[in-house]
Parts: C-alpha cells; sequence; structure tokens
C-alpha cells in the first residue's frame, strides 16, 4: 500500500491495509452475520493472497472479495465451500460511490501478491481455543491439545453412551470433516486414520449437529482450530507435562454437570423423562463431581 494504516470500511467490516498483510475487523452488531462477529478480527498475510476482485453488488453496492490460495487458511478449508455469500469473511460490501477507492486498494493489492498457487501450509492464523459448541448428542470442546466429547443422555445413541465420554489427542488426529448445521445431517466428524463407522449416530468420534444445534459460528471456528492443530502439530513444541496438571478422569466439569442436570430437568418438566428416571440420572451426574 502508499502507506501503512489505510482503512477502508463497508458494511459489517473495515480492512485495514498494510505493508505485508490486510487486516480485517469485523463489527459486532445484530446485523452483521454471527460467524464475522464470532471471528473478531483476522490478519490475511499477503502471502495468503491469490487474488482480489471488485464487482458490482445488489442496490448499488460493490464487493471487494479476496480469494486466498487454497491450503492458507484452516477456516476456508474446514468451511469446504459450505459457506453463505454472506458469512464469507473474504468479501467487503461498499457503498457503491466508494468503487473508484475499492478499485485504488484492489490494484494496490495485485501488484504486490507474488505466490500464487496453493500453499504448502497454514498462512492465516486459526480461531484460538478454547472453544466449545453444543452438538444435538454431546458438548464439544478443544482445549489447543485434546478435542472432547460429553454426550447428552437425551441425545446420544446408544452406541455412543456405551462408548462414554471422549477425549482425542491432535496427536491421534489425522484430519477433521465439518458439515454445515444448515444443510441436512449436519456434523463434525474426526478422523483417526481408520475406516469410520457408516453412520455418524455410531461413530463415537462424530457428533451431530440437528436442528438449533451445532451453529456455524460455534462448530466451524472449533473444526478450523482443530484442523490447523493437527496439521501444524509436528512443528510445534510439546508442552512439558508439568506444565499442565493432569485433571482427574473420575471427576467432571461443576459446569459440564450442572448443564446436563438443567438440561434433563427440561425434559422432565415436559413429561419425556419420568420421577424415577429424573431421579436416578441425577443421582449419577451429583456423583461424578
Amino acid at each position: 500500500m502508499s502507506r501503512m494504516g489505510d482503512v477502508l470500511a463497508g458494511f459489517h467490516a473495515a480492512w485495514e491495509f498494510e505493508s505485508d498483510s490486510v487486516l480485517i475487523r469485523y463489527e459486532r452488531g445484530i446485523r452483521t452475520p454471527k460467524l464475522l462477529s464470532a471471528l473478531g478480527e483476522r490478519r490475511i498475510p499477503l502471502a495468503a493472497i491469490e487474488g482480489v476482485t471488485l464487482e458490482p453488488g445488489r442496490r448499488g453496492t460493490a464487493v471487494l472479495r479476496i480469494r486466498p490460495r487454497e491450503g492458507a487458511d484452516p477456516l476456508i478449508e474446514a468451511a469446504a465451500g459450505q459457506l453463505k455469500e454472506s458469512c464469507d469473511p473474504y468479501r467487503l460490501v461498499l457503498p457503491g460511490e466508494r468503487d473508484a477507492l475499492a478499485e485504488y486498494y484492489a490494484d494496490e493489492l495485485r501488484e504486490r501478491l507474488t505466490e500464487p498457487g496453493p500453499a504448502d501450509r497454514f498462512l492465516v492464523a486459526a480461531p484460538k481455543a478454547p472453544l466449545s459448541f453444543k452438538a444435538y448428542d454431546a458438548k464439544a470442546s478443544f482445549d489447543g491439545r485434546t478435542v472432547r466429547f460429553r454426550w447428552f443422555w437425551t441425545g446420544a445413541s446408544s452406541a455412543k453412551w456405551k462408548a462414554g465420554d471422549q477425549s482425542f489427542p491432535v496427536s491421534e488426529l489425522s484430519g477433521v470433516e465439518w458439515r454445515s448445521p444448515e444443510v441436512f445431517e449436519g456434523f463434525l466428524r474426526l478422523h483417526r486414520g481408520e475406516h469410520a463407522p457408516a453412520g455418524t449416530d455410531q461413530d463415537p468420534a462424530t457428533v451431530v449437529f440437528g436442528l438449533g444445534y451445532g451453529a456455524v459460528h460455534e462448530s466451524l471456528p472449533l473444526a478450523a482450530a482443530v484442523l490447523a492443530a493437527v496439521r501444524t502439530r509436528g512443528s510445534t513444541p510439546a508442552v512439558p507435562a508439568a506444565a499442565v496438571p493432569a485433571a482427574d478422569p473420575r471427576r467432571r466439569d461443576p459446569a459440564d454437570v450442572a448443564d446436563r442436570i438443567r438440561h434433563l430437568g427440561e425434559l422432565h418438566q415436559a413429561g419425556l423423562v419420568t420421577d424415577e428416571e429424573f431421579a436416578a440420572k441425577k443421582a449419577d451426574l451429583l456423583a461424578e463431581l
């Protein structure tokens, strides 16, 4: 750019052009797509950019768009083309009268792009852990080293419930598959190198979304963070065991237990769980504290 710190503001986001990157800050508001609000801000190195386009938008707007290099951004890799246009983190919608200014910045960017083609590693930072979300059949969480699935008694299949809550160290994973909750049968599946069971309901390495669960702005950032950790684990220094106290596997997070009891209580009030079932399951959950 001609000088560092130039800012181009549009609807829901502002792009700050720097000598070696574009810093994208997303607005936080009721009209901003939830995924963009959740991302907050992202720094996109010029080395991660394949191209730049400027096109007319709807209702007299202009759309400036960055096309990231294949393999440069874990969020885009995890999304695998499933994001709606409004949730594209590389799209800036501007009032039509700013198209000349947008064209100037687009030309400036194009002149600085020198690394076309697929990237051999992630160049854009993944969303930061810890991350978590509620699926239909479990609570999924990622602390930067381990993915955990804690099954919901009311949503998990008998196969998953019998398998017990699951913990997957990044070192044991080979990949991540995310299918948007906005399509039929959305899910998050962890790949471990072996052939997975045919059905997502039967696979203890998969959580299913269902209507109202696994929202894009919650589940996709987690999937991207796990994918980035899997791809880069060979170059990340190991954390000394003494630096992280080991958790007692027999004890659960009190917040998780409380959440399960609340969910159980809702089912009890709705008449879907008998008094005896409610009392017995509540006692089991309290015993895990």
